[in-house]
């Protein structure tokens, strides 16, 4: 089968089967074979790798990483893009195509199924609409991942690895640094996508952690309270904490804030993981 990195395969084979390209899906493939090398290198795959891919379209990365990986799992949602899986993958006896929607799969039971149970690596060209949610279920899920190696929109890239004090930072930098540690492998214009996108992109790879950085005695109660700190980002945190629907009063937050030596005027963004952990165990360990 013809590479589908190169525009002209692409442009083919999607004529051959009349395909449509559909928003809901946010569909946008991948047309620059130096950018699908970069992924499949920035993700470190060998043989002895099982690949979890969300999103393979028309199987253009799919190609790549089957080539490099000793097994590859694509999880498909759009039901019309099988039939062209089935031929652009047709040579490769190491690809399983699953046409589900990843947020309702069991990676569990995925790795237990295609890799007796050791952790999978997931590389996406992920939907900006949902690039969130697919990210907080892979972090949180407690499913045996090694290391997420994702396309995304450049903007949610540089949030995932900002740090307190600037304006992106925010909830999803925490969470994401929580679990992993992110680094950004990649810029990719948008004249790499069919269709073209409005936004730029950018490689991000997230090399999970087997332990998290940070002690706290309640992650939940923490990302309850980076939600809210966050929530209303312009307030104080005092403010922000108080009316964030977690229990906690001015009076407990402003107490907390003086033991820990930071100053009871302070924002939300100002804090570092550390210290939002700090002010968890302090908030709610009574």
């Amino acid at each position: 089968m013809a590479t589908l990195g190169i525009p002209q395969n692409t442009i083919e084979i999607l004529q051959k089967y009349q395909f449509r390209f559909q928003k809901k899906f946010g569909q946008n493939f991948l047309i620059d074979t130096h950018v699908l090398e970069r992924i499949v290198e920035a993700s470190e795959i060998t043989k002895d790798d099982c690949v979890l891919e969300i999103g393979p379209g028309i199987g253009t990365m799919t190609q790549y990483l089957a080539e490099a990986a000793g097994h590859v799992v694509a999880v498909e949602i759009d039901h019309n893009l099988i039939p062209i899986l089935e031929e652009t993958l047709s040579s490769y006896q190491n690809v399983t195509v699953l046409n589900e929607d990843i947020l309702k799969v069991d990676i569990q039971e995925l790795a237990q199924t295609y890799h007796d149970g050791k952790p999978l690596k997931v590389v996406a060209n992920l939907p900006y609409y949902i690039t969130t949610p697919i990210v907080m279920s892979l972090l949180e899920g407690d499913a045996p991942i090694k290391s997420i190696t994702i396309m995304v929109q450049k903007e949610v890239a540089d949030r995932m690895q900002e740090g307190p004090g600037s304006k992106e930072y925010g909830a999803l930098s925490l969470a994401v640094q929580y679990y992993a540690r992110p680094q950004i492998v990649a810029n990719v214009p948008a004249n790499c996508f069919m269709p073209r996108p409005a936004v730029g992109s950018a490689v991000i790879r997230l090399q999970l952690y087997e332990t998290p950085p940070v002690m706290v005695k309640d992650e939940k109660k923490m990302f309850a309270l980076i939600r809210a700190a966050f929530n209303q980002r312009r307030k104080t945190l005092s403010n922000a904490l108080q009316n964030g629907g977690i229990g906690v009063t001015r009076e407990e937050v402003t107490q907390a804030l003086r033991m820990m030596g930071v100053s009871e005027t302070i924002r939300g963004e100002a804090l570092s993981l550390q210290q939002f952990a700090q002010l968890s165990d302090a908030l709610f360990e009574k």
